[in-house]
């Protein structure tokens, strides 16, 4: 009997061992993901661009159609990034409500129009929630689908995290081309993670 005894404890010291490395190893990894994008620091460099005298291209695809409202309040587009698995809808509103249930609508222009379009998301552990954007790298590909302009792929082209002061990722001056911004916390909150992708075809 104590030797039965016996074997369970060391089962669940083991187990618990286990668990713990399990634990580290995840912290361990985050960590990983997070120092190895670069810090930018803030160049003060925002300029607003005149969308009247911008090109703009006509690359409608037709038949688009994504839900007018989630939870009470308006979409402006969907967005899906297939290598982490996320499609979520990004409300119009900026406020603590709609951050708390979705992406939003941060600045700029409207989504799939020539401008920086810039969204920003919690990273909390959620399907539609931002938590992933630290597994995408330069080259990946997501889309973006409204029901004025119709859908769009775009093409990440720079990942960098900023101190949450630095604004310079709401540039609008992006040359006449497409521009989607993505933007969450990482470093419990202390920098921002961003990822920059231009119209595919438009780099």
């Amino acid at each position: 009997m104590n030797n039965m005894k016996n074997k369970l404890k060391l089962f669940i010291k083991i187990f618990i061992i286990l668990i713990c490395l399990f634990i580290i190893f995840y912290i361990l990894l985050g960590i990983y993901k997070e120092n190895k994008i670069t810090l930018k620091e803030d160049n003060h460099t925002q300029v607003k661009i005149d969308k009247t005298s911008a090109p703009q291209k006509n690359n409608k695809i037709e038949n688009v159609h994504i839900e007018e409202q989630y939870l009470g309040y308006e979409v402006a587009a969907k967005l899906i990034i297939k290598k982490i698995g996320l499609e979520t809808y990004i409300l119009k509103e900026y406020s603590k409500e709609t951050m708390d249930l979705c992406p939003t609508k941060f600045w700029g222009v409207d989504s799939n129009e020539i401008g920086n379009f810039c969204i920003v998301g919690h990273n909390y552990k959620k399907e539609n929630m931002f938590n992933n954007l630290i597994n995408l790298s330069v080259g990946d590909e997501f889309q973006l689908l409204d029901n004025k302009n119709g859908k769009f792929t775009y093409t990440i082209d720079d990942i960098y995290k900023v101190k949450p002061q630095n604004t310079d990722c709401l540039n609008q001056n992006t040359n006449g081309k497409r521009v989607v911004t993505l933007i969450t916390c990482v470093n419990y909150s202390n920098t921002r993670l961003i990822i920059k992708a231009t119209e595919k075809g438009n780099t």
